[in-house]
């Protein structure tokens, strides 16, 4: 008796970017840098506006990250804030240098969104006016008294609550609070203003606890729009120059970052010239889909056995 299998498997292809570099599979189609293997939204400031306003009226819940050298060079190192940065609805390129990669890539729309701007327009513009938020994060003091410079500045703006964290995890009666208030007040937005990577993993671990529409982590905007940090000239910010206005400011705390930030130059013209491939990091509603595919097309062997 011979035994006949046969087998069918459909594998799923590779896409590479502009240079050749494979990529993971994309199941969304969002037009993206690939800047060591996050993906950067190519959009500029207009752009960025308008996604938010496509993922409000979507009705799903999102979080926004605004991300630099900083953030990528973490996102290398830490697969927890790879996977946080992939799971974002936007992530938009807070950092002239990920633009001039995105710009390398053909990205020609691409430009510089940093989070303290994007911020001040969604609180600004009247198209944005129905909205309510929620500000987390800062200094004791700091986001209360930005709910008040902002609610003077702009009439229309709605703050519903604010709420400093403490400078370490929170504990499980502290998050529970949190989802209780949150629950409550029900906010459209949720800022978070706190380091990178810790509001990427909060966002990412919080967005299905919290009953909040979109989430942004903002970094430093608390402390640029309550005028704690000065924040720097259009012109320092094209110039790439931004991290260097920030460090005079601040050289105790960002000087050690700063320096390993230097690192970021070795590892994209590796990636630009082909000589390592960085591929992005696949969001968890890709994989779930990809899986859902694999297996769709999955292997069988079905048998059929002939006497001879």
């Amino acid at each position: 008796m011979i035994r006949m299998t046969w087998s069918h498997r459909r594998t799923v292809p590779s896409p590479c970017n502009e240079r050749g570099i494979q990529t993971m599979p994309a199941v969304s189609h969002r037009h993206r840098a690939n800047v060591l293997g996050v993906g950067v939204d190519a959009i500029d400031l207009e752009g960025a506006l308008q996604r938010v306003r496509k993922v409000l009226e979507s009705g799903e819940r999102g979080y926004v990250c605004a991300v630099g050298v900083h953030g990528v060079l973490t996102a290398l190192r830490d697969k927890r804030m790879a996977r946080a940065l992939a799971d974002a609805s936007i992530v938009i390129p807070d950092g002239t240098p990920t633009v001039w990669v995105g710009r390398l890539q053909r990205c020609e729309q691409m430009g510089h969104v940093p989070g303290p701007t994007l911020m001040r327009e969604i609180f600004r513009r009247k198209d944005f006016a129905n909205l309510t938020h929620y500000l987390y994060g800062g200094k004791e003091g700091v986001a209360g008294e930005l709910a008040r410079n902002l609610a003077s500045k702009f009439r229309h703006v709605r703050i519903v609550g604010t709420h400093t964290p403490p400078f370490r995890a929170l504990t499980a009666a502290e998050e529970g609070a949190l989802i209780e208030e949150i629950a409550a007040l029900k906010p459209d937005i949720f800022w978070v203003g706190i380091s990178t990577p810790k509001q990427e993993l909060f966002m990412r671990r919080m967005l299905q606890r919290l009953n909040t529409r979109l989430m942004f982590g903002v970094g430093a905007a608390f402390d640029i729009h309550t005028g704690r940090i000065r924040d720097c000239a259009p012109w320092i910010k094209a110039a790439g120059f931004q991290w260097l206005h920030r460090l005079v400011q601040d050289p105790k705390r960002l000087w050690r970052r700063n320096l390993n930030n230097s690192t970021f130059l070795w590892h994209i013209a590796l990636q630009l010239s082909g000589l390592r491939a960085f591929p992005l990091t696949a969001s968890s509603r890709d994989l779930h889909a990809i899986c859902e595919e694999q297996s769709d097309s999955a292997q069988f062997e079905p048998s059929s056995a002939i006497n001879i």
